[in-house]
């Protein structure tokens, strides 16, 4: 897989992040992994350890869960940066009451200035209920936006289920 920005969504546990991982791994690039998850319960400090595990020690990890500013200067053109995932940016953007525009923005831009190959992660959130509440409407509000934001900007699009992947947009 090669192109500039791919896009790699699904629902959770689809398969998306090791489809990415192994799309990072055969550019041949050096692989920088942008893990935007903040470590806050036991729970996630197990997915975090099963992530690890899964893609091996061959990786630059840069945890930072905000600010693409601070993650983007540090990649070059041989770079493939990894960010999984955007709806763990969002969230965090969401819970800390950020402006999502702005910080969407913001991240869009990074992203189209950023010199290596990106391939960002993110969760399908609207195939499922209308969620009962005003944070978690608001939240897959905020998330389809982004989606669709990511999806534009990107040359590829490839949504994972069952652990295969289904081409939206551009090629594998």
């Amino acid at each position: 897989m090669s192109g500039r920005v791919t896009v790699i969504l699904g629902g959770a546990a689809s398969g998306k992040s090791a489809f990415a991982e192994q799309a990072c791994v055969n550019t041949g690039k050096n692989r920088i992994y942008w893990a935007t998850s903040q470590i806050l319960d036991p729970e996630m400090q197990q997915k975090v350890a099963r992530h690890l595990t899964q893609r091996g020690g061959d990786w630059t990890t840069i945890e930072e869960p905000f600010d693409a500013s601070r993650v983007m200067p540090r990649v070059q053109a041989e770079d493939v940066l990894l960010m999984d995932c955007a709806t763990m940016w969002l969230t965090n953007h969401l819970l800390a009451e950020h402006d999502l525009e702005q910080e969407t923005e913001a991240l869009l831009a990074a992203i189209a200035n950023c010199p290596a190959e990106v391939v960002i992660v993110t969760n399908e959130t609207g195939l499922g209920i209308v969620p009962e509440n005003a944070l978690a409407r608001r939240f897959r509000e905020a998330q389809g936006r982004l989606n669709i934001a990511l999806a534009e900007q990107a040359e590829r699009v490839v949504l994972v289920a069952a652990g295969l992947p289904l081409v939206l947009k551009g090629a594998l």
